[in-house]
């Protein structure tokens, strides 16, 4: 899209001279220089399909609400996305609230598993960087650790923890890297005090990860929980019980002026479409995307129709 090139040559000039986490990812001082001169709500998306879906489905619901949306659709990492929302240019992005505290505040104030929690913090780091956090969706996308439904029947499970008497039967399966994060093995082990008996290193929660649960290989594998392929498949997601996983609820941030701009109105509008964003809608319209090949902003109308967003209009 010209405007996202346009976007990408601004963030150019402004990050040229330092790494861009460091010099244009963190600084609350950091001078604030907008582009956005007009009257239009920037939508901005990180450059996966998830990302993409859920900034439509905001984008979406403002310009049913009265408001005028420009997209700024794959923009790239939160590298990227993050100095353009500080520099003003790009004004709302749906965001994953435990990465987004871990990013700017450079690991300084830690995520937890309490949703409420996170996005307390949030907030206290985003304000003074001029960005407000708006209310979290039910919806997550967390590390996920995921059995068949044949091998949950067979076994009884339904959290990580009733993993514990069998995990020294069964083999996991995930991202090479798995045995060194502590939100994969190692956490595992600490957290829950599994010990599998053996490790598959597969892709990260890619079709080689879906083949080998599937098909027998492993017995239990990481996924992420919002995956088009777990319902595909009909895989069963452990609950994480003990809280390993940070709380990762999308949540949409906006900056401040442009909240101030355009009142009380703008985030009522995107606290009512989080409020019923859930991780089943997440899984549904990742599995339409991936699977069925639907273009994300057809899936994102079809489920602000359904939720009564886009008032029957097409």
């Amino acid at each position: 899209m010209g405007g996202s090139r346009t976007v990408r040559r601004a963030i150019a000039a402004v990050c040229a001279a330092s790494l861009l986490a460091a010099a244009c990812g963190a600084s609350p001082d950091a001078q604030r220089t907008s582009v956005l001169r007009d009257d239009a709500i920037s939508v901005a998306s990180f450059d996966f399909p998830e990302s993409t879906v859920l900034a439509e489905i905001y984008a979406q619901a403002l310009e049913t609400a009265g408001f005028h949306v420009d997209r700024e659709l794959g923009l790239g990492p939160r590298e990227l996305v993050e100095p353009a929302l500080q520099r003003g240019l790009v004004e709302l992005v749906p965001e994953y609230a435990g990465s987004a505290l871990q990013f700017v505040t450079l690991g300084g104030a830690p995520p937890t598993s309490d949703p409420e929690a996170t996005n307390r913090a949030l907030a206290e780091a985003l304000a003074p960087r001029g960005i407000t956090t708006l209310d979290p969706a039910p919806a997550q996308d967390q590390n996920g650790f995921v059995v068949t439904r044949a091998t949950a029947t067979r076994y009884g499970l339904q959290t990580i923890s009733d993993l514990a008497p069998v995990a020294s039967s069964l083999t996991f399966g995930g991202p090479v890297e798995c045995p060194v994060r502590p939100l994969c093995l190692q956490g595992l082990e600490s957290t829950y005090g599994l010990s599998f008996k053996d490790f598959v290193a597969l892709d990260a929660s890619g079709p080689l990860t879906a083949a080998a649960l599937a098909g027998g290989q492993v017995d239990v594998a990481l996924m992420f929980t919002t995956d088009g392929q777990i319902a595909q498949n009909d895989f069963v997601p452990l609950e994480d019980d003990l809280g390993l996983q940070p709380a990762e609820n999308v949540t949409p941030v906006v900056r401040t002026d442009t909240a101030e701009r355009f009142g009380p109105r703008l985030v009522d509008v995107l606290n009512a479409v989080s409020a019923d964003l859930t991780d089943r809608a997440l899984r549904l319209l990742n599995a339409q995307v991936g699977f069925q090949r639907i273009e994300p902003a057809d899936a994102a109308r079809a489920w602000l129709l359904e939720h009564g967003f886009l008032g029957g209009a097409g």
